[in-house]
């Protein structure tokens, strides 16, 4: 490190602290291939489609075996069906998160809209921070962009 760093580092947090932030983000990692395959499923089936692997591997840009692993832990953790000869379903409470997921990924991305960052930006870095953002926080995004909005 730098002479100049060292002098502008901030002290280190308490231990716990710090065990508190990296427990959460090991967490938004562990759910976030869960909440990407339940959300671009919904927005297939919104779509009129049906939820086909090789649709979910070249929107995901992913190999097709991958896929197939990644819907096989979502049987196994309730969020989606798979039918023989079809494609794969939500289950409700597969519905649910993609619900909640989309409100997520609007609300972070709506703020990035409105700091000015440019709408191709915004939807990009929305799809990460959506998944490691806090409750917390992003109850002070929809805050902010009420009292932005005129509304609150």
């Amino acid at each position: 490190m730098s002479p100049s760093r060292a002098k502008t580092a901030t002290p280190l947090i308490d231990a716990q602290v710090h065990v508190e932030g990296f427990v959460q983000v090991r967490e938004a990692r562990r759910s976030e291939l869960v909440e990407d395959y339940v959300e671009l499923i919904a927005d297939l089936i919104a779509d009129g489609r049906e939820a086909r692997q090789v649709d979910i591997a070249t929107r995901l840009g992913v190999a097709q075996p991958t896929v197939a692993k990644a819907l096989k832990r979502l049987v196994k953790e309730g969020w989606a069906i798979q039918r023989p000869y079809r494609g794969v379903f939500l289950t409700p409470a597969g519905e649910q998160l993609a619900v909640e997921m989309r409100a997520r990924h609007q609300t972070v991305e709506r703020f990035l809209l409105a700091l000015g960052v440019d709408a191709d930006s915004a939807r990009r870095d929305a799809e990460g921070i959506e998944h490691h953002v806090s409750e917390a926080t992003l109850a002070a995004f929809d805050a902010f962009l009420r009292k932005a909005d005129g509304r609150g």
